[in-house]
């Protein structure tokens, strides 16, 4: 059913750029997974900075935000704070860009973010079992922030396409 609503609501040019909104043809090949900012054409087969794919994912949660990897190890968790300092993730279907998480960041850093984050945090009921969101913003008090706003806005189609694929996935949460 997802491979229709997504042949209906797609089929576009294979000349995507950044700022255009993303859809997406159908295609059996095509799978999710984020890497390093570059600003280049590439796959996941053919990328080497490749941090995590949709198999890595066990689920994410639309309502708070939390994507759950099947294994929250140290391993992963390298790999992201290499990206620390970075100017970013891309988020990509196939060859295509989906979009871009501004940076990673924890619970403790002092930095403002008024678009996407990818949230490492220790701090809730258990602090042993670290978690990561994605939120539209960091700290979450700037949310009303009308740069926050009109990144939200930016964003809504590719969030869209984001979600309904990891619908079709069985990996969304509700």
């Amino acid at each position: 059913m997802m491979l229709a609503v997504f042949s209906l609501a797609s089929c576009s040019s294979y000349d995507i750029e950044k700022d255009k909104p993303f859809t997406v043809c159908p295609e059996e090949q095509i799978k999710f997974f984020a890497c390093e900012t570059s600003g280049e054409t590439r796959g996941a087969s053919a990328t080497i900075d490749t941090l995590f794919t949709e198999d890595d994912i066990e689920w994410f949660n639309i309502s708070t935000r939390e994507i759950r990897f099947k294994k929250q190890d140290e391993q992963l968790f390298n790999k992201l704070m290499k990206n620390y300092h970075k100017e970013g993730l891309e988020f990509r279907l196939g060859e295509n860009f989906l979009f871009e998480v501004s940076r990673f960041v924890s619970d403790f850093d002092s930095r403002i973010f008024y678009d996407l984050v990818l949230h490492y945090s220790k701090i809730g009921e258990d602090e042993g079992n670290p978690r990561y969101y994605l939120h539209d913003c960091y700290p979450a008090q700037f949310i009303n922030d009308e740069r926050t706003q009109a990144n939200i806005k930016k964003n809504a189609v590719q969030w869209e396409t984001f979600t309904k694929y990891l619908e079709s996935k069985g990996k969304l949460k509700k």
